[in-house]
């Protein structure tokens, strides 16, 4: 089976792709006055095609194991979290070497990647919910609150990890990223974007509810280990706390019901899961790579 995120495409080529579709989501997502629309200088419909073909040949890539999933809401949800644990990416050697090894350079770098693949998830979240059923709607309302802060800036999650790049004098822009880490934030802003995909974006974003906590805890411990000030590093400590109980809420509230009342809704769940851990798992190996880890 081809893997689209490893498979026959050159590096150059991927690259080329990736850095096209991150400014394609940058245009449609940035609020802008009329004279201001950059759509003009663009090839949209050749751009919004290529996004397409990228989200159909990464969906076929899991579409086999993702028609595994159960349909019935508690085995699903059974099958589901089976994730953090067997799903790809889980538990790679990245994360313990982070924690216990890393230089400050190393760490660095990896967050400067790590903060350029962030699509938004307070951004992403009001996009799914739109004409969503009631129940995951109010789930989702809640995520999003929690994301926000409860209306204080100081408590809001994007600005935090923008802080801990600051505080560490980082610069993460896209023509320094990897494309595998662009690939991930454009497969979820593409998932999020296209309401044909809604349900594959509520797996996306609740896997990563699911299997962020244990990765947000380690990389909390190795800032603690370079010394990095709590204030700085609270985006890792929150999230390796607070996403345990997202993860168990979004399961119950937004999964669950959505497949209750639609069980052909199940595999696009399965199948958004899956493409954001190949995804996350890409990245990791190219971390690896860079970082000169086995």
């Amino acid at each position: 089976m081809n893997n689209i995120l490893t498979g026959k495409s050159s590096d150059r080529a991927q690259r080329e792709l990736h850095l096209a579709l991150a400014g394609l989501n940058r245009l449609r997502l940035t609020p802008c006055l009329p004279e201001e629309d950059g759509a003009a200088g663009l090839d949209l419909p050749r751009l919004l095609a290529e996004e397409a073909g990228f989200l159909r040949s990464l969906r076929e890539q899991v579409a086999p194991i993702a028609a595994q999933a159960p349909r019935e809401p508690a085995a699903f949800l059974a099958w589901f979290e089976e994730l953090e644990q067997t799903g790809p990416g889980q538990h790679d050697s990245l994360f313990p070497w982070l924690a216990h090894d890393a230089s400050r350079e190393a760490m660095g770098w990896f967050l400067e990647q790590e903060a350029a693949g962030e699509a938004g998830f307070e951004d992403l979240t009001a996009l799914v919910q739109v004409r969503m059923p009631t129940r995951p709607k109010l789930e989702l309302a809640r995520n999003y609150w929690d994301e926000m802060g409860h209306g204080r800036e100081a408590g809001m999650h994007g600005p935090m990890l923008a802080h801990l790049v600051h505080a560490l004098g980082l610069r993460s822009q896209s023509e320094t990223t990897v494309w595998q880490s662009l690939a991930l934030a454009n497969t979820m802003s593409g998932l999020a974007c296209r309401r044909h995909l809604a349900f594959h974006a509520v797996g996306a974003l609740g896997v990563i509810e699911l299997t962020a906590p244990g990765r947000a805890a380690m990389v909390a411990a190795g800032l603690k280990r370079l010394g990095v000030q709590p204030d700085d590093r609270h985006y890792f400590d929150l999230h390796a706390v607070l996403d345990v109980r997202h993860s168990a809420t979004w399961n119950a509230e937004v999964i669950s019901p959505l497949i209750a009342e639609d069980s052909r809704r199940a595999p696009a769940i399965a199948e958004g899961a899956l493409m954001r851990l190949e995804c996350g798992a890409a990245c990791f190996r190219r971390y690896r790579d860079h970082l000169g880890l086995k």
